[in-house]
């Protein structure tokens, strides 16, 4: 085990983790992923009417069975959830053997729940003008969190944030509050969404899609991938080799769907996160974008990071066109990602090779994944609709 934390100082350390998501299920996986040009997007149909689109589909099998006493809320985001921790169960298990139950909680983020579930029983009724019964429990945003709870057997606070695309990021956010308030010995955090034709019809509507392939900051971009996955993670006030060391959050409420033009709010966000961390824009070795693809976004990202940055030419990348826009889950899994980087020392994820906009392009984009020299800190940025911004700092060392 590791040495505790003062309690002076912010930091959790991350005991253990997992991700799941297009990029596939193993850090070898991940890192060869985001290290090569290789497309891990699958052009699928079925979720638009008359219409294929990509997406970042987790392409290996889920757990088959779930206990009796979860079947009222089973559900593929349920599943994908457990198919997750089983990989890191038995770790998480022993180690919070010492705490008690009471102090053990589970704070997770999501924006679809179970709805794909509920939508075959929908499409029934609809179509063939039977009466239906809708199981809303799956679909509940509370479920998942309090379905694990009672998978593990935990008392601790048990709840779901749902924020859109900065949900999992903000579960991160939550997890590390509890735990410096002295509410939580540990706290399990992360996130989980699946692909389902409500968010990828709804996007549509919006004509937020891409076409092709998303090429975040292109020349190109015409919108996003969706994409699912699942992060989950263990924090406790116990050092550990990669830490969340602080969370910068603001709410800019700019509009229901568009950012700031200046990205007022997301530079709030990311200062925040350098002030409670102890640390300077130059400390960071790597920012990975909350970076989608959609015209007003990355234009108003770079705003950002000019403005937090000003002349040091941090490192960038946006990893979402290889994951997809995984939206409540995108914070966890780029979690997963900064983790990796840290922890590995010796790659960066590569931004996508297309051309960039001209606008854009006086950024240090990583066009080369060979780190060239160690770096002790990152960040991580998830902005959503209605200005909800988070930024995360993952570090190897207390300042």
């Amino acid at each position: 085990m590791g040495d505790q934390i003062s309690t002076q100082h912010p930091a959790v350390g991350i005991q253990f983790s997992v991700g799941l998501s297009a990029l596939g299920n193993t850090a070898e996986q991940i890192k060869q992923a985001l290290t090569s040009q290789q497309n891990t997007l699958s052009l699928v149909s079925g979720l638009i009417p008359e219409k294929q689109v990509w997406v970042g589909a987790y392409q290996q099998p889920l757990i088959e069975t779930i206990p009796a006493f979860l079947q009222d809320v089973d559900s593929r985001n349920l599943r994908f959830a457990l198919t997750a921790l089983s990989s890191i169960e038995p770790a998480i298990r022993d180690y919070t053997a010492q705490f008690d139950r009471k102090r053990l909680a589970i704070i997770l983020g999501t924006s679809t729940s179970g709805i794909a579930d509920n939508e075959k029983v929908l499409k029934q009724y609809f179509v063939n003008q039977t009466d239906v019964e809708v199981q809303h429990y799956k679909q509940e945003m509370g479920s998942l969190a309090k379905a694990l709870q009672m998978y593990l057997g935990w008392k601790g606070p048990a709840y779901t944030i749902s924020t859109a695309c900065s949900s999992s990021a903000k579960a991160m956010a939550a997890g590390q509050r509890l735990i410096n308030a002295d509410l939580a010995d540990a706290v399990l955090v992360g996130g989980v969404d699946t692909l389902c034709q409500l968010t990828l019809n709804g996007f549509n509507s919006l004509e937020s899609l891409s076409n092709g392939l998303c090429q975040p900051c292109g020349a190109q971009r015409d919108g996003i991938n969706i994409g699912e996955a699942a992060g989950l993670f263990l924090l406790s006030k116990e050092t550990a080799p990669v830490m969340l060391m602080a969370a910068g959050e603001s709410m800019d409420a700019w509009h229901i769907s568009a950012p700031h033009p200046e990205g007022k709010g997301a530079a709030e966000a990311m200062q925040k996160a350098l002030d409670m961390a102890g640390v300077t824009a130059s400390d960071i070795g790597y920012l990975n974008m909350h970076g989608t693809a959609t015209p007003q976004n990355d234009v108003m990202e770079i705003k950002a990071v000019h403005t937090v940055f000003q002349s040091y030419d941090v490192p960038i990348s946006s990893t979402k066109n290889k994951t997809g826009h995984c939206l409540g889950a995108a914070g966890a899994i780029e979690t997963v990602i900064c983790q990796q980087v840290l922890a590995d020392q010796s790659w960066l994820p590569l931004h996508h090779s297309g051309n960039i906009d001209p606008k854009l392009d006086e950024q240090n984009y990583v066009l080369n994944a060979q780190l060239q020299q160690p770096i002790d800190y990152v960040m991580s940025n998830s902005f959503a609709f209605g200005g909800s911004n988070i930024s995360l700092i993952f570090g190897r060392k207390l300042k």
